[in-house]
């Protein structure tokens, strides 16, 4: 299991609008073996899910250690996860959540949880933000080495680095007589 990988997942799930099956499938875009399975159960509880997950992401924006661990073991409580250790294609050993059974729903919390328990654990609960361009309300993961991220995209970054160079050039306009 590539934990960065699923706790990069985790923040797009959360910020992946869900509305009916069309939109998971497209969500699912890479993993084509789930897109059968997807249901109008599975979109509900995902979007069940995101309600809860958001506040461990708010709790890590504010600093709020304690925040992200009593969410995130709270969630885990809530979601059990089972992970199975994994041996195919030749590949080094590797955790995944068990799928015998499980819904697309509960493999995409259970992938979430695990990825998103092993980061906080390994890097910090402040590795989980929320994006600090107005008026985008979108999540991010932080794997930056000096955990400096404070925007969910580039396009986010360039928006609000482009705002901030034109209200810096409209103070100097109105100090500066014409």
């Amino acid at each position: 299991m590539d934990f960065l990988r699923y706790a990069e997942q985790s923040a797009a799930l959360l910020n992946a609008e869900i509305p009916d099956v069309e939109a998971l499938v497209d969500h699912l875009a890479g993993r084509e073996w789930l897109h059968e399975q997807c249901s109008d159960r599975d979109c509900m509880l995902l979007r069940k899910f995101q309600r809860e997950l958001r506040p461990v992401f708010e709790a890590g924006q504010q600093g709020d250690v304690q925040g992200v661990v009593d969410g995130l073991n709270e969630l885990m409580v809530r979601h059990p996860i089972t992970p199975r250790i994994a041996h195919h294609d030749h590949q080094e050993l590797h955790l995944h959540v068990a799928t015998k059974s499980a819904s697309v729903a509960e493999l995409l919390v259970g992938e979430s949880l695990l990825g998103l328990a092993t980061l906080v654990c390994d890097l910090g609960p402040t590795r989980l933000g929320v994006c600090s361009a107005s008026p985008c309300t979108h999540v991010f993961v932080d794997t930056s080495p000096n955990q400096s991220r404070r925007y969910c995209s580039d396009r986010c970054s360039s928006r609000a680095n482009v705002a901030a160079y034109r209200a810096r050039q409209k103070a100097v306009d109105k100090v500066v007589p014409a």
